[in-house]
């Protein structure tokens, strides 16, 4: 008689804890989140760029983000300094911002923040708050709405809209707003 109470009481006890988690309020499961962040981050990069073993460019960056689709983003400030053809690591030009991005599909990187290209031999440097870099094409512009100032040794120029090359030796802002010599420039 003993056992069958010690067993009677155990089964009460499954059968009621059993019924109290079947009466448990379930909970509605959508569809699974897809995550979006970064598959992996790097600190303290610096990434050389090379053709036919001559050196194009470096990028040095704090922080870089890689993601599933192919994109890096540099979101801590990014630094790109591009050398000449002849592969002597001469600084043709350097180029700056606070944020940038380099999204793979368009071949395209997008620089943000207090942005500024200088070039060096020419001693031209320009600012601005967005700009682009086309690999394909080899092209530094901002959209045509996009406040521009350049900085050249004999004057400055402010307008809005660039285009120029990717060393930065040759461009053309495309709404002009004001053009100031230099002091002591020899104009």
């Amino acid at each position: 008689m003993f056992e069958f109470t010690r067993g009677f009481s155990f089964g009460a006890t499954l059968l009621l804890g059993l019924a109290l988690v079947a009466c448990e309020k379930k909970t509605a499961v959508g569809p699974p989140q897809v995550y979006t962040g970064p598959l992996m981050e790097t600190t303290n990069v610096v990434e050389l760029v090379s053709d036919s073993a001559k050196l194009k460019f470096q990028l040095t960056a704090p922080l870089q983000q890689q993601f599933d689709n192919g994109d890096f983003v540099w979101p801590k400030g990014v630094k790109v300094t591009f050398y000449s053809a002849d592969g002597k690591k001469t600084v043709i030009n350097t180029l700056t911002a606070k944020y940038g991005k380099s999204d793979k599909a368009k071949n395209l990187y997008i620089m943000r923040g207090d942005v500024r290209v200088a070039n060096v031999p020419n001693q031209q440097k320009m600012s601005t708050e967005e700009m682009f870099f086309d690999k394909n094409k080899q092209l530094i512009y901002t959209d045509t709405a996009m406040f521009v100032k350049v900085e050249t040794p004999t004057e400055y120029i402010d307008g809005y809209g660039l285009t120029a090359n990717q060393n930065f030796s040759r461009y053309s802002i495309k709404r002009p707003t004001g053009i100031l010599a230099k002091t002591g420039a020899g104009l």
